[in-house]
Order: C-alpha cells, then sequence, then structure tokens
C-alpha cells in the first residue's frame, strides 16, 4: 500500500471519529509500531518491525465500561536477520512482508484512573503480499506455492495506560484464529491448519473527544 492510501485511510478514520459527537461517544486518532511474526514459516522471533496508524471511535456502556471499534492500516510478517543460519550469505535477509486494514472490535474495562484492559476480535483484509528469494530457498517453495488469503480473523488483549486525559498507551497482543496461508507442504496437525500471524503491537491514541 502506498504512502497516498494510507493517508486516505488515516484522513478518512478522523473524519469518522471527529464526527463521534453524540454524549457517550468518543474517538481520536492511532500511531504505533507493530513487531510481528509468522507461526509456521520456520522462521521465529518477533523480528518484523512495522508501522500502524488509523483511527477509533468508543461508545460509554457504562461508566468503567467502553464498546470501541478501530480501523487501523498495519505492517506484519516474519523476518529472520541471521542468515549464515541457512547457508545463503549472499541472498539478504529472509523476509515476509504483509500489510493490512484491521477492524479491531474491543470491550474496554476502566480498572483504575489511569490503567485499563481490552479484550476484542479483530477482522482484518489484506492489502498486499510478498517474500524474497532467501525465504524461498530457505523452506524449498515448490512451483505452485499457496497465496496468503485476502482476509484474516484474530483475538487481542491489551492494556490501556493513560498518561494524560488525552493521550493513552496501547499495548496489545493478537493472533490468528484462522490461518492466513496453508503450510507450503500442505500438511495440517490437530488445531495446526497453516500459517498465523502473531503480532505484539505499541501505539498511542490521542484522544480528540
Amino acid at each position: 500500500m502506498g504512502f497516498y492510501r494510507i493517508l486516505a485511510v488515516v484522513l478518512f478514520c478522523g473524519i469518522l471519529s471527529n464526527n463521534c459527537n453524540a454524549q457517550n461517544f468518543g474517538g481520536g486518532l492511532i500511531a504505533g509500531a507493530s513487531t510481528s511474526q509468522v507461526a509456521g514459516d520456520l522462521l521465529g522471533g518477533f523480528n518484523k518491525i512495522g508501522l500502524l496508524a488509523g483511527a477509533y471511535t468508543n461508545l460509554k456502556i457504562k461508566e468503567n465500561l467502553k464498546l470501541q471499534l478501530e480501523i487501523i492500516y498495519i505492517e506484519k510478517g516474519s523476518r529472520n536477520p541471521n542468515m549464515h543460519e541457512f547457508n545463503h550469505p549472499n541472498e539478504g535477509k529472509i523476509e515476509i512482508n504483509l500489510s493490512y486494514i484491521e477492524i479491531p472490535i474491543t470491550v474496554n474495562l476502566q480498572q483504575k484512573e489511569n490503567l485499563g484492559v481490552e479484550l476484542g476480535i479483530i477482522p482484518a483484509f489484506n492489502m498486499s503480499s510478498s517474500w524474497n528469494s532467501a525465504y524461498e530457498k530457505n523452506i524449498s517453495i515448490p512451483k505452485t506455492i499457496p497465496l496468503y488469503k485476502k482476509y484474516d480473523l484474530g483475538v487481542c488483549a491489551g492494556i490501556n495506560y493513560h498518561i494524560t486525559d488525552n493521550i493513552i498507551l496501547n499495548t496489545r497482543i493478537s493472533n490468528s484464529i484462522i490461518p492466513i496461508r496453508p503450510h507450503v507442504s500442505g500438511a495440517t496437525n490437530g488445531w495446526n491448519k497453516g500459517q498465523y500471524n502473531t503480532v505484539l503491537s505499541f501505539a498511542i491514541h490521542y484522544k480528540i473527544r
């Protein structure tokens, strides 16, 4: 996804959050970073760093309970910088690049004045996917490689720390509950039906209203 598409998504989300003028509604902007891996890709570790940006709106259900909807552009994938482990020193880093538009839906419970927790689901749409030649050689990709699916569905849990009345630090972990792609070999084992996104993200939520 190019810069102008990202900007369009952020502007749209900003307009959405700014129009939440009912008494029980709030909203704001989101910016941060993601660290991710793809379970089942023969790599390991949260070594893939990406951007995330978007906006949110929420509805106060009770004094300490809110239902929140977000629209986020987020970069995910997998990366292994230790190429010598796979005997491909001239091929660059092993890397998978994925970008999504996510629509997290969370229930946010305020535990203390400046601390809250969240649980939710994350429907997502795959905007682009790519991998480099070093990854192909590492997993011996066959002639017909299964493509990454155009959709994803995950679950998430997180912590919201209120730095000020308008600035919230969100830390969230999420994991796919359906495969984002079958295993290249086609093998399945119980609940393991393919590859899955796992993401640990850190973001600032700036409250507009």
